[in-house]
């Protein structure tokens, strides 16, 4: 394959993960799930997913330990023994961002219950603007001011977007969504500061340690399922000892729990032949793709003037933050440590 076409193939992997997971989950989230015929609705419970996807993130890492290890199972407990077990106190360190994580993907689940497909995509797209902050603050690195401009842009067009439809008037234009909306703005907000907080402090500590970034998580894992099981335990322990860990499961919860898992990883895998500029044109394509996606098949998107306008400029706020000089440019990676961690 030729390096022009590794770099559309890695066009084709982001713009589908990032699109399908989003619209799959959402699907999720919003169709009844029946157990027998005639019985109540049995939604999945969010909280038990994120521990299934946190397992599925450790046994992939481990294959992939695997791989480097040559299929050679001994060799392959031996690393995981010393590089985890026998230096805990840097395997401790990863605690901070998997419970960040953790937290951010029960968030999730909860934005995507409350905002339809298309809204939860421009709206997320503030991570760029909480990762930008905390890396100048933790990392020191420096913007430019095209993206500092960009950054402004999009704080606007998210804005734009959360204007409820029905508004007619600047007394309503200024007032802060309510009922579900609101509900959903505040879990994706909340994320969004959660994701960009640790995705910074995750490559702050690669940078500053020889272990592999796979080790790193399986480390992120092992805490995540930890976590996620004693959130299970605070919030839906009554649930679950009436209906089982895995009730309201289907297909289609399975479906999501993989394009969480592995989806990530697979991006990760190609993000090196993906510039910032193919990114940002991805993650466009996305938003589009999820605004005609969520019109046209899941019927949940009722858009308005200041909805497209909010959009369109989130748009060009995320291709122009990406038009930075070479000097500011993160590297490749940069860029598979944040696939790989935020997902």
């Amino acid at each position: 394959m030729t390096t022009s076409s590794l770099k559309y193939v890695s066009l084709g992997v982001l713009v589908f993960q990032t699109t399908s997971l989003v619209l799959v989950m959402r699907y999720s989230r919003t169709a009844l799930v029946r157990n027998g015929a005639g019985g109540e609705p049995t939604p999945y419970l969010s909280s038990t997913a994120v521990v299934m996807v946190e397992f599925c993130k450790v046994l992939a890492c481990c294959l992939v330990v695997l791989y480097m290890k040559g299929f050679k199972t001994v060799d392959c407990v031996a690393m995981l023994f010393s590089e985890i077990v026998e230096r805990p106190l840097d395997a401790i360190k990863m605690l901070v961002p998997s419970c960040l994580y953790v937290i951010q993907n029960n968030l999730l689940y909860v934005a995507l219950t409350n905002l339809d497909a298309a809204t939860y995509q421009v709206t997320y797209q503030l991570k760029i603007l909480t990762t930008a902050g905390f890396s100048v603050v933790l990392l020191k690195k420096r913007l430019g001011s095209l993206q500092w401009i960009s950054l402004l842009f999009l704080v606007v067009g998210v804005s734009l977007v959360q204007i409820p439809n029905e508004t007619s008037n600047m007394k309503r234009f200024w007032k802060f969504p309510s009922g579900p909306q609101s509900v959903g703005f505040v879990a994706i907000l909340v994320a969004c500061f959660s994701s960009g907080f640790a995705g910074v402090y995750f490559e702050k500590i690669l940078k500053g340690t020889l272990q592999s970034l796979w080790i790193r998580n399986i480390e992120l894992g092992i805490f995540g399922m930890g976590l996620g099981l004693a959130a299970v335990i605070l919030n839906d322990l009554p649930a679950v000892r009436a209906k089982g860990f895995f009730q309201g499961y289907t297909y289609i919860t399975w479906l999501v729990i993989t394009l969480q898992a592995f989806g990530g990883i697979l991006v990760a895998v190609v993000i090196k032949y993906a510039d910032n500029i193919l990114k940002s044109f991805a993650a466009s394509l996305s938003i589009v793709l999820s605004v005609v996606f969520s019109y046209l098949i899941l019927g949940d998107l009722s858009t308005s003037r200041y909805f497209l306008l909010g959009t369109a400029i989130v748009l060009g706020s995320t291709v122009m933050y990406a038009c930075q000089p070479p000097s500011a440019t993160t590297s490749k990676h940069d860029d598979a440590v944040s696939m790989l961690s935020k997902v």
